[in-house]
Formats: structure tokens, sequence, C-alpha cells
């Protein structure tokens, strides 16, 4: 009896040493704890693989958009044609190169159309400039064309043959502008004016490979520029009409 007392006496100051079932005990309760952690981890780990291949799936899909849509550009570029009969009541070209406004004036020359419009005129180049420029004639000038110097871009370029358009009372118009440009330039033009005619006339520059654009560095960034500009135009001008659209039927519900 008095060895049990000894034994089971613990000096002053002494640690307690636990016994094997306190061990096994503390290392279940940290295998209980560990266990929700590491099931946490797998999720957490799990889900972040889930929105890693979403987000790499949707790059691949937008980049295939981006590439499939820029290609119907440039092939509807390559495709734009001019008419075969020159008949409009005017003829409008956007500036941005002499040629087109040396193939303005020739076509105007040789058409029935009753005026011409050059849209974007720098406020400081005089009629005699452009004559000489475009080794055209002052007397056509004076009396059948027009200039515009207030536009600074295609939107601003629409705007203002809209009110031209208009104000001579014309149907139809053709209208001339570099190939690439053309289908920026038709979308601004028919969202300005939608019950006028136009029919494009596009001009080619002599450097410019329109067909076989991916044969040259300069030509696919020329393309490339102008596609991202034709994109935005388009989502403005269909974000304006569906707003008048919304309007409008607000005003008839009223």
């Amino acid at each position: 009896m008095r060895r049990n007392r000894i034994e089971g006496m613990v000096e002053p100051g002494a640690t307690s040493v636990p016994t094997d079932h306190q061990f096994d005990g503390d290392s279940a309760h940290d295998a209980r704890t560990a266990l929700p952690a590491t099931r946490r981890k797998t999720r957490a780990s799990g889900l972040l693989r889930v929105v890693v291949a979403v987000m790499v799936l949707a790059v691949f899909l937008g980049f295939g958009l981006f590439v499939g849509s820029f290609l119907r550009f440039a092939s509807m570029v390559a495709e734009v044609a001019p008419p075969a009969v020159l008949s409009s009541d005017g003829i409008v070209v956007l500036t941005g190169g002499s040629d087109r406004v040396t193939q303005a004036l020739h076509l105007f020359k040789a058409s029935e159309a009753k005026r011409l419009l050059i849209s974007g005129v720098h406020p400081q180049t005089t009629r005699e400039q452009i004559v000489r420029m475009t080794d055209s004639d002052m007397t056509l000038f004076e009396c059948c064309i027009d200039l515009d110097r207030e536009a600074l871009n295609t939107t601003e370029n629409a705007r203002e043959t809209a009110k031209w358009a208009h104000r001579e009372g014309f149907s139809e118009l053709l209208v001339v502008t570099s190939s690439y440009h053309m289908p920026r330039s038709l979308l601004e033009l028919q969202a300005a004016m939608p019950n006028i005619t136009l029919v494009p006339y596009p001009v080619v520059r002599d450097d410019l490979d329109v067909n076989h654009w991916y044969l040259d560095g300069a030509t696919t960034r020329l393309l490339l520029r102008e596609y991202v500009k034709y994109i935005v135009a388009r989502l403005r001008t269909e974000a304006r009409l569906d707003l008048g659209t919304t309007e409008a039927a607000s005003l008839t519900s009223d």
C-alpha cells in the first residue's frame, strides 16, 4: 500500500507523463480535426480547376469568334465591287486620300449625278488646292461641287452627308471611299439616313491587295485596325437604334 501511494505521488514542479491512452486520444482528435480541412482544400482545389478550365475555354471561344468575324470582314472588303451602271442623284466622297477625290471627280463627269459632296475637307484647304491636286476643272467646282469642312471622322461624315442629301432632295447616293473603309462608311451612312439608297464605289489603292491581305503584314494590320473600328461603329449604331426603338415604343404606349 505504501508503494502504491509513492507511485501515485508526483513531486512538486514535476510534469506528469501522459499515458499511451492519452496519446491515442490526441491523435484521433487531430485526425478528426484535419479531415474536414483536407476536404475543404480538396473542394477548393477542384473548384479552382473548374474555374480555370472555364476561363481557358472562354478565351479560346472568344478568339475563335474574333478570327471568324475578322475573316468575314476581310471577305466583305475584298468582294465589294463598283456598280455596273452609274445612276444616282448625287455622289459623296469621304476624304482620306487624293486618290478617292480624283476617282470621285472622274465618276461625276461620267455620270448623271447632279452634285458631288467632298466630305471631310480640311478647313484650310481651298478649292484651288483641290483642283491642282486632282488636275480637275475649277468651273466644275463652281457649279456642282460642295465641300464639307465640318466632319472630322466617319461618323461626322455620315451626319454632314445626311444633311446635304436631305437638303438637295436626293434619294440615291453613290458612295466613294477606299475599299477597306467601305463597310464602316456604309454602316454609318445608312444609320444617319436610312431612307436613302447607298451605292458603294470602292477605291482600291495600287499598293493594297485586299484579296491576298494575308500575304502582307502591313495590309493585315490595316484590315485589323479597320475591323476593330467597324465593330465599335456597329455596336454604337445598334445601341442607338435600340434606344430609338425603345423611346418610340414608350411614346406610343403613353
